[in-house]
């Protein structure tokens, strides 16, 4: 057997500034400290921060009034930034930055009278948050056959924008056939799908292809991981998503496959690294990095 672990995989700039700001909160303000919803969609992040005293909220009366709240990832809408004000919570916020570029243009094509369609999967965090920053503006479009079917109050003033851990091509798809039914819609000055889910599914396109077999680690509520994992499987490449080495099932090889190892941007390289031992442990693997580019952004930290 052979593994081919894909580079990059797992974790992104945003989610390592998340991951840094909690840790930095707890540090310096001690537990409980609160967190809106989960600070990246992984249980293995998520159960670690609650071994140390992290309580996470669906809302922010779930918080005693006067404590710190931090902002998750994947963006709040202006309604729960007001009532955290009005709990006197001190909040902090690790929104990633690429999300908040799509908040800020979603307030700009309001403000300039656009209806939005906002390309999204409904109830994700992230749309729930970009889309309370101008609700009555906003058309949610989850697939192809949504464009037919949306109401707008005039086709000539159309904007749209993405959220940003969608499938590529599945976006790309989704804009072409916004243009042919609104050629005059305007998109952002640069694509919101961010560089880590882009670069995540261009290795898997580009190593699908010598693979038998692909995991993906990574939870199952993480959009990105599971793009990760319908990629493969349009690659005609069997696909599993798996949370750790607990959920692999060894009667997926016979021992002579390649394996396609990747990790979606909130998977830890850790369980990563317990995935592939516990192949090579009963297998004989061996093990090659093959490097598709390099990612070298980092975000600064918020205020803690």
């Amino acid at each position: 057997m052979r593994i081919i672990l894909a580079e990059p995989r797992g974790f992104c700039a945003g989610v390592n500034m998340a991951i840094e700001a909690l840790t930095s909160a707890i540090a310096t303000h001690g537990a409980p400290l609160y967190v809106y919803h989960e600070i990246v969609h992984n249980k293995w992040v998520v159960d670690s921060f609650r071994r140390k005293g992290v309580v996470f909220v669906d809302d922010p009366s779930e918080a005693p009034e006067g404590a710190f709240l931090l902002y998750s990832a994947h963006g709040v809408p202006p309604n729960i930034r007001q009532q955290a004000q009005r709990r006197r919570l001190k909040t902090i916020d690790a929104t990633c930055p690429l999300v908040t570029k799509v908040h800020r243009e979603a307030i700009r094509f309001a403000q300039e009278g656009y209806t939005i369609l906002l390309i999204g999967h409904a109830g994700h965090d992230e749309v729930v948050g970009t889309m309370g920053e101008a609700s009555d503006s906003i058309r949610l479009i989850e697939q192809v056959a949504d464009i037919d079917r949306v109401d707008v109050p005039d086709p000539s003033k159309i904007a749209y924008l993405t959220q940003t851990t969608l499938s590529v091509d599945d976006a790309a798809r989704i804009i072409e056939h916004l243009l042919r039914r609104f050629p005059a819609a305007v998109g952002p000055p640069r694509n919101d799908i961010c560089y880590a889910t882009q670069n995540r599914q261009e290795a898997v396109r580009l190593l699908a292809a010598e693979s038998d077999v692909v995991l993906v680690i990574g939870s199952r509520n993480s959009s990105n991981s599971r793009r990760l994992a319908e990629l493969a499987r349009s690659c005609g490449v069997p696909s599993h998503l798996i949370d750790g080495p607990t959920d692999i099932d060894l009667g997926w090889f016979s021992g002579e496959e390649t394996v396609l190892v990747t990790a979606g941007a909130s998977a830890p390289e850790s369980i990563v690294e317990e995935c592939v031992r516990m192949i090579r442990e009963r297998f004989g693997a061996s093990v090659e990095t093959r490097t598709i580019c390099r990612e070298q952004l980092r975000f600064a930290l918020p205020k803690v």
